[in-house]
């Protein structure tokens, strides 16, 4: 099958979108923590079930981990990714399928869930994808797996699924692949060869002070006033030893300390995020955090050594060569110019390699776009997609479902097609 066919095979081959429209609206409007994801991982594999198709499901893998295998004669051995869990964000989308969901996080803390970060269309495409591969099985050979990952915010879920015995349930792939919706301009694509996605680490730091009175600092070990030290010291580690021709980021994303205005607590606790794509980068900086948080403690005459510890972990991801020039050839196709094959590495993290790189499988990532195109088109012509584009992560972030859904789809589809099409 020719790399033109391929394109015609899908142009001609299509599923009720409606359908799945709906069904992401049900995922915005009711999204689950990291480690939570119990209901989403339900409706998922209810929906495959549903489809009569033959997948072979298993549930429960790693936590809430879910994978649907679909047998198609001999061939290569496809996984397609996506995650499910949302973020501790209060939405501000003013959507009517907005979330109005709050959970008890891990800390035992309440706070507002939202899908801040896209996992909601991740999961609806990736549905849409498995009903349309299989109704088109007889144009492909081969296995695809069709997996559905708990736990991605904090980094844990890749790792625990294949931990949990996720290659005992389901046959190795040859190849793994995943992409992600990012504030882009809707219908757009995005890709490259090599490194795709950023390294990242995340730490809980607790210093130690002396509480008391507010109206007598004399007498105390303010941790408020050590902690804004470290924060704005840490600040210097990218802008002064990182060297400019490497990329770094340390982000402090948040400082809490005591409960009122006239005590001073006796202990702050800053939570830092470190993103970068070397590792030599990657070990300079991580040296330097632990310096600039012990030094700013001892200057600061804490009661006690400060305590670091790493919350999360993303790997490097790294797009396989051969693998991702194969999609990037029928993405090419499809797309046209809305595919891009050349874009910079990008500074989030991911951990859905660890599925092909726990087994030594090549991997292969890609973006696309989520944002109205006469909204993205507006504020480009004004200078102002930094103001006027919400990204990942924030309150507002809300993808346009048309042609964000469909051009998800396409994707899937198109890649997985790409190794599983009979010669």
């Amino acid at each position: 099958m020719s790399h033109q066919s391929l394109s015609s095979l899908l142009a001609a081959t299509t599923v009720d979108l409606d359908s799945y429209e709906t069904l992401y609206r049900h995922f915005h409007a009711h999204p689950e923590l990291s480690l939570q994801e119990a209901e989403t991982a339900s409706r998922a594999a209810s929906h495959l079930e549903s489809l009569h198709a033959g997948y072979e499901i298993h549930t429960s893998i790693g936590g809430h981990g879910l994978a649907g295998v679909l047998r198609n004669g001999t061939g290569k051995t496809i996984l397609l990714r996506a995650d499910m869990d949302a973020l501790p964000v209060q939405e501000d989308t003013g959507l009517d399928y907005a979330s109005k969901v709050t959970m008890r996080d891990n800390d035992d803390l309440i706070k507002p869930v939202m899908h801040a970060c896209g996992h909601d269309m991740h999961v609806t495409a990736l549905l849409a994808a498995a009903e349309r591969l299989a109704k088109i099985r007889g144009s492909w050979s081969g296995t695809l797996i069709v997996l559905f990952q708990p736990n991605e915010e904090r980094a844990g879920g890749a790792q625990a699924m294949v931990d949990d015995g996720l290659y005992s349930k389901v046959p190795v792939p040859d190849i793994v692949l995943g992409q992600h919706v990012m504030a882009m301009r809707a219908g757009s694509v995005l890709s490259k060869l090599g490194n795709i996605l950023s390294e990242a680490d995340s730490f809980k730091i607790t210093l130690f002070g002396r509480g008391g009175h507010g109206s007598m600092p004399h007498r105390t070990v303010d941790p408020v006033v050590m902690a804004a030290s470290v924060v704005m010291k840490l600040q210097t580690i990218v802008s002064r030893e990182v060297s400019p021709d490497q990329f770094a980021v340390v982000t402090v994303g948040s400082l809490q300390a005591g409960h009122t205005e006239n005590i001073i607590s006796d202990k702050a606790v800053v939570r830092v995020n470190v993103r970068t794509q070397n590792h030599g980068v990657r070990n300079q900086v991580l040296a330097a955090i632990r310096r600039v948080v012990n030094g700013e403690c001892e200057a600061s005459g804490a009661t006690k050594e400060p305590l670091i510890e790493e919350t999360t972990k993303f790997p490097l991801s790294v797009n396989d060569v051969a693998v991702s020039k194969s999609v990037h050839r029928s993405f090419e196709e499809f797309f046209g110019d809305r595919f891009d094959p050349n874009t910079a590495c990008w500074t989030a993290s991911e951990d859905y390699s660890i599925l092909g790189s726990s087994q030594g499988k090549p991997c292969c990532f890609w973006f696309f776009g989520g944002v109205d195109e006469k909204t993205w088109d507006e504020a480009k012509e004004k200078g102002r997609l930094h103001e006027d584009i919400p990204v990942n992560h924030s309150p507002f972030f809300a993808p346009a479902i048309q042609p964000t859904l469909r051009t998800g789809v396409d994707t899937l589809c198109l890649a997985a097609l790409t190794f599983l099409r009979e010669l």
